[in-house]
């Protein structure tokens, strides 16, 4: 199946990203939120990290998510013995040519699936931090691009679990958001003892976009337009985070967003509301994408971190 890109349709933009959502939603029943996170973090041109148990649905999120949107797609099991060269790519003497010919790593697809990130040793994910940061691999004296579009969805098991480690913090802010998929509800965890795993359906979606598509889309949202009085609202949360709110240990984040968050979070809030068919953001916008771009940057852990998140958000008054 062909896709013309954006600029060769004439279907509104709010109701293609419905249809790839709505496609989203058949593959992962009931978790319409953080699906919604995932393809806004998409757009907004980010990097994605999801915490959960095993078992929930996380790589199906990231190749129903590649599917959808035609993008090529690659997953890397993470282990303690993963050499950086496994993910970037090495070079191998070819005794034809008598020269050394790269041959790419998984990092050269448009989306990446990092699993169990935090089971492989320092240097490995160092280097896939350095793709993710500049979207390109300097390797044997040369500089090779990333494709475009760029997406890196990393999954993590709790720290707790044994063979886990977390993330450093500068690994940590690499990641636009910061998400969880929970247990499904009661309905949607019937549906799928009825109908089955849903894994399977992957590989039978249709694209419903293409790279170009998705580089408009992206180039869209960078368009969306945010007032003076958002901003204000978005300098408050900033602020927030850089001193105590209200009283007790819970209440206040011990380490504040950096200038570079809040540029990451009104771009994840802009993608939000192009989600939502709007041209400008809107407080609820911000709010909505908030917890997911602030909770794994803020002090304590992504659940602590997401419990002060939320404590911020019904500590700052609305513009």
């Amino acid at each position: 199946m062909t896709v013309r890109p954006l600029s060769q349709t004439k279907e509104p933009i709010a109701q293609r990203l419905a249809a790839v959502l709505a496609q989203l939603d058949r593959i992962l029943v009931g978790k319409q939120d953080p699906l919604k996170l995932a393809f806004a973090c998409l757009l907004a041109r980010g990097h994605l990290l999801i915490e959960d148990i095993p078992g929930v649905g996380k790589s199906t999120l990231a190749q129903a998510l590649a599917t959808t949107l035609g993008l090529k797609y690659a997953r890397v099991q993470f282990t303690s013995d993963l050499l950086p060269a496994d993910v970037l790519g090495v070079s191998i003497f070819d005794t034809e040519t008598r020269s050394f010919r790269f041959h790419p790593g998984p990092i050269f697809h448009s989306v990446v699936l990092a699993d169990e990130i935090n089971r492989a040793p320092p240097k490995t994910q160092s280097a896939l931090m350095e793709a993710m940061e500049e979207r390109q691999v300097s390797q044997d004296s040369e500089t090779r691009k990333l494709p475009e579009p760029f997406f890196v969805i990393a999954t993590q098991n709790p720290v707790e679990q044994i063979g886990a480690y977390p993330l450093p913090e500068s690994q940590l802010d690499r990641f636009l958001m910061a998400i969880e998929i929970g247990y499904p509800d009661p309905a949607a965890e019937r549906e799928l003892l009825v109908s089955g795993d849903r894994r399977a359906q992957v590989v039978t979606l249709p694209p419903l976009a293409d790279p170009p598509t998705l580089l408009e889309w992206q180039h869209e949202v960078a368009k969306v337009h945010v007032a003076p009085a958002l901003l204000d609202y978005v300098q408050a949360l900033l602020a927030a985070t850089r001193g105590n709110v209200g009283s007790g240990a819970d209440a206040g984040a011990r380490r504040g967003l950096s200038p570079r968050a809040g540029l990451l979070l009104l771009a994840a809030a802009r993608a939000w509301a192009m989600l939502a068919g709007r041209p400008m953001v809107l407080p609820e916008d911000v709010q909505a994408v908030f917890p997911s771009v602030a909770g794994h940057r803020l002090a304590g852990g992504a659940r602590a971190g997401l419990l002060q998140a939320q404590a911020l958000l019904r500590a700052v008054a609305l513009p």
